[in-house]
């Protein structure tokens, strides 16, 4: 029979890890090892943010239709959401250096794949294979951070991995137009494969294992509980757009999450070692932090994935200058990061008006580009500039609010959260941006078709294209508008939860 969670409360302390905590200075090659999780994270990176500027490319080469463009950007996110929580899980019971090899290995097999496929279908399913991949690669990277760092040293270290992060964000699409220039799309997936390869080798020299095991079972029912609910809710949020938000499929697929993930809780509620503890949601820092991660995750993920295609549909930008110039925001959150700078300002700050202040400059850089972008360029610049500032003040220290409320034994499935967050907003703001974008292009074009390049292809003079060029722009307005939105009111939920956990905090001690 299954006890509650209150009768086991005390059987859930941690069993002693089968690799002793490291010395209170922190791992001896801590750095040297940072640095190598970071070129396994960017692999990952690399391949999300350089599949966007192959779009056009892909849509010529495949003869992809919207939807199976969708499905390939869209493949590797439903099926690495679903996976996160139990991948982080899996790295904190059985190793997380050995998950962070089995990660790479599989991202690597799912590149080759997708660089060798001849149709829509076989790159939707090699992207689909990649995700599991990334999932556990995402988990592992940032859990390794929080066991070789001291807690002083952790929001430095952070930092760096966030900058990495958007270093891979800057040189995907400038790697991406390289190759396109140069080669066949299927280049920008088997480009992953040397980097893959020398981060194996680095993982397996320099990374030191560790891992708690948690009771005498795996929580196989929380696990699939867990993916078969994230996956639901994700294919919900990719459909509303294509299919509308009151369909039937989308509608019986958000209930059927809503009811898994629903059993889920109620699981982990009920059993001794649960994968996901849900008192995790009682501490206020916990709760202000991933709160605002879903909406600044909505806003700028979304709004980042429309610029890109502005870029190249309506500037007419070929795909390697298109990512020379989204490079700045990128460069900028490196140059702030790797220098310290950064992590300084927020120290200084402390964590609440770090938050709400790096917010509030992504927001206006936000504002910026959809206001400005009309008289050139540096309208755009001067958006990408401020937007990575402040993702240099405000995203590191968001990310090691989530972690540092979390025991430290569990950081696998704490980063597990944190990417779970993460790619849910980012999914949320693609569709439903995505979707502002549509009804506003539709409501002001000539013609009937949906999509800009079919608008384009309907057009019937030189006059109506330049319509339907307006109209996308003002649909693109409205979307980084609203975006914009979601990402001060996340900074500003974050910033006031976390505030009133700090004062909480105070009392207790005083």
């Amino acid at each position: 029979m299954t006890m509650s969670s209150q009768e086991h409360a005390s059987d859930r302390s941690p069993e002693p890890s089968d690799q002793a905590a490291p010395p209170p200075q922190g791992h001896p090659r801590r750095w040297l090892i940072l640095g190598v999780i970071c070129l396994a994270q960017l692999t990952v990176l690399l391949d999300n943010t350089v599949l966007n500027v192959a779009i056009p490319s892909l849509t010529r080469e495949l003869d992809a239709s919207t939807a199976d463009i969708q499905w390939m950007i869209n493949a590797y996110s439903l099926v690495q959401s679903g996976l996160l929580l139990s991948a982080g899980n899996a790295a904190d019971r059985y190793g997380r250096k050995k998950m962070l090899i089995v990660g790479l290995a599989l991202f690597g097999v799912g590149s080759l794949a997708a660089g060798l496929s001849q149709s829509s279908g076989q790159l939707i399913a090699a992207r689909a294979g990649m995700g599991v991949g990334g999932a556990l690669l995402l988990t592992t990277t940032l859990a390794v951070v929080m066991q070789i760092f001291t807690p002083e040293e952790q929001p430095r270290a952070i930092g760096i991995w966030s900058a990495v992060n958007s270093l891979g964000f800057a040189a995907g699409p400038l790697v991406g137009g390289i190759m396109l220039d140069h080669f066949w799309w299927g280049a920008i997936f088997l480009i992953n494969l040397p980097v893959v390869v020398l981060a194996l080798a680095a993982v397996a020299a320099c990374v030191p294992e560790s891992k708690n095991r948690q009771g005498d079972r795996p929580d196989l029912v929380g696990a699939v509980l867990s993916t078969i609910g994230m996956t639901a809710l994700v294919y919900a949020i990719i459909s509303g757009p294509e299919h509308g938000w009151t369909s039937g499929r989308v509608l019986a697929t958000a209930a059927a999450a809503a009811l898994v993930l629903g059993l889920f809780a109620y699981w982990e509620n009920r059993i001794p070692y649960p994968m996901l503890d849900l008192r995790f949601f009682r501490n206020r820092r916990f709760t202000g932090s991933v709160g605002g991660l879903v909406l600044i995750t909505f806003g700028m993920g979304g709004a980042l994935f429309l610029l890109t295609q502005y870029l190249q549909f309506v500037l007419g930008y070929g795909p390697l200058e298109a990512g020379l110039r989204t490079a700045p925001m990128a460069m900028t959150v490196v140059a702030l990061n790797f220098t310290g700078v950064g992590t300084r300002w927020a120290a200084r700050m402390g964590t609440p008006l770090s938050i709400a202040v790096g917010m509030t400059l992504m927001a206006g850089g936000l504002v910026s580009i959809a206001t400005l972008t009309g008289h050139g360029y540096a309208g755009t610049l001067l958006g990408l500039v401020m937007i990575g500032a402040g993702t240099a003040i405000g995203s590191p220290v968001m990310a090691h609010a989530v972690m540092s409320s979390i025991p430290r034994e569990r950081a696998g499935v704490g980063a597990g959260i944190n990417g779970t967050l993460a790619e849910f907003g980012t999914g949320l703001g693609v569709a439903v941006l995505g979707a502002v974008l549509g009804a506003r292009f539709a409501s002001l074009i000539p013609v009937t078709a949906t999509s800009l390049p079919a608008a384009m292809a309907e057009a019937g003079s030189d006059g109506e294209r330049e319509r339907i060029t307006d109209a996308f722009s003002a649909g693109l307005e409205t979307s980084l508008l609203v975006g914009s939105v979601a990402v001060l009111l996340g900074g500003m939920i974050a910033a006031a939860l976390l505030r009133r956990a700090d004062r909480a905090d105070s009392r207790e001690k005083a």
